[in-house]
């Protein structure tokens, strides 16, 4: 396949480095992210062709000349970029597998996704299961779109460390290859979140680009813009109602300075070595930074997605979480020594809600409901450790 080339040329760029002593750098000089993508590309390659162990069973046919490469968006041709598009937007033309009346909101396959989403929010947000099972969610959404779509490329993931300003980035620019434009400015506080955040320059509606007039219907539920904004409540207290409005972006370029800096993306990766502490640091502020998930999600902001339950109604939020599978995958796998052990450490409660709920056992199921593809619902934790296990087959360019 295509992206089998990538594997090839980074491998061969690296062939020399066989072994993590003969990484060219001390203890004293950090890693870039640049550098930790490379080594963690290079070292599941390993695992792929045998001559690293990761201590799990590779998915049946899953090796160097069949596994899937996914890509910044940037990084792919304008000519992928509207295959992409022609996806999303198809996907959200199909009509809702739900029952019937359950969830009013809920008029498309794609709104299919945003309600399983609202459903699974406490179990899979600050629990043992917020990596493991966003890993499988994103999988389950790249899945519909070839065998639903008929789309021929693979999820792509929004490198947050990329672009200095979002607004001109090939996600927000508002071109015909863009995920659509920022809001219209209209004037509105920021800070909504916890923290003295300015406000962006959008606020209002999408309207330009491929997503622009686009309307969602789910929500809001926890939503995070400014009330003086006077967005639409959901006749139902659970947001399932049936609430149409426009789609709004306050797209900003806030946390792309602070927390979302390649030094700090690295410097998170690098200086957590355990499990729990990796994927706290991701989801929890420290008192002088954002986490990084909420900055992702906070950087496009608006209305659905600033709101936890209902985020996956923004179209990025796919390229965003595509990120932070990425993310951990980087953490997973750019270490050889420590290849092993990180890929099947698991580490945390169960429901967000109640700080001493029971641990999560990796045998302990997760759902997806209509969103899995046939005989895939219910798999176990372990099966979605490692990125070319399971139900996988994988890898980050």
């Amino acid at each position: 396949m295509a992206g089998n080339a990538v594997i090839t040329a980074v491998t061969a760029s690296l062939c020399l480095f066989s072994g993590a002593s003969a990484w060219p750098f001390s203890k004293r000089q950090a890693l870039s992210i640049d550098d930790i993508q490379k080594q963690a590309l290079m070292n599941a390659n390993k695992v792929l062709d045998g001559t690293l162990a990761d201590g799990l069973t590779r998915s049946t046919g899953c090796n160097k000349n069949t596994v899937a490469v996914r890509k910044e968006y940037g990084d792919l041709t304008k000519d992928e970029r509207l295959e992409y598009i022609r996806a999303v937007k198809c996907i959200r033309s199909k009509p809702s597998k739900l029952a019937a009346g359950k969830y009013p909101g809920a008029k498309t396959r794609y709104d299919d996704f945003v309600v399983v989403h609202m459903n699974m929010t406490p179990s899979v947000h600050s629990t043992a299961n917020f990596m493991h099972w966003h890993r499988y969610y994103i999988w389950a959404y790249e899945t519909a779109l070839r065998t639903e779509c008929e789309y021929k490329g693979y999820q792509p993931y929004w490198n947050w460390g990329k672009y200095s300003d979002l607004t001109i980035s090939p996600i927000f620019n508002g071109d015909e290859w863009s995920m659509g434009g920022n809001g219209d400015y209209v004037p509105h506080k920021g800070g909504m979140i916890g923290r003295n955040i300015p406000a962006g320059p959008g606020g209002g509606c999408v309207t330009k680009g491929p997503f622009g007039n686009l309307t969602v219907s789910l929500g809001p539920l926890m939503g995070t813009m400014d009330p003086a904004l006077n967005i639409k409540k959901n006749p139902r207290s659970d947001g399932y109602g049936d609430n149409t409005r426009c789609l709004r972006r306050d797209v900003n370029n806030y946390f792309v300075g602070t927390s979302l800096t390649p030094a700090n993306l690295a410097s998170h990766i690098t200086s957590n070595t355990a499990i729990g502490k990796f994927q706290d640091t991701l989801q929890n502020d420290s008192p002088t930074l954002s986490a990084i998930h909420s900055s992702g999600h906070f950087s496009i902001w608006g209305d659905p997605g600033g709101d936890v339950y209902v985020s996956p109604g923004e179209p990025v939020f796919w390229l965003h979480h595509g990120q932070v599978d990425r993310h951990w995958w980087m953490w997973q796998n750019y270490l050889e020594k420590d290849l092993k052990a990180r890929t099947s450490m698991y580490e945390g409660g169960t429901n967000w809600m109640n700080p001493n709920s029971a641990k999560g056992k990796v045998t302990d199921k997760q759902w997806l409901d209509v969103l899995a593809p046939a005989g895939k619902d219910g798999l176990p934790s372990n099966q979605l450790f490692s990125t070319t296990s399971g139900p996988f087959c994988y890898v980050y360019a």
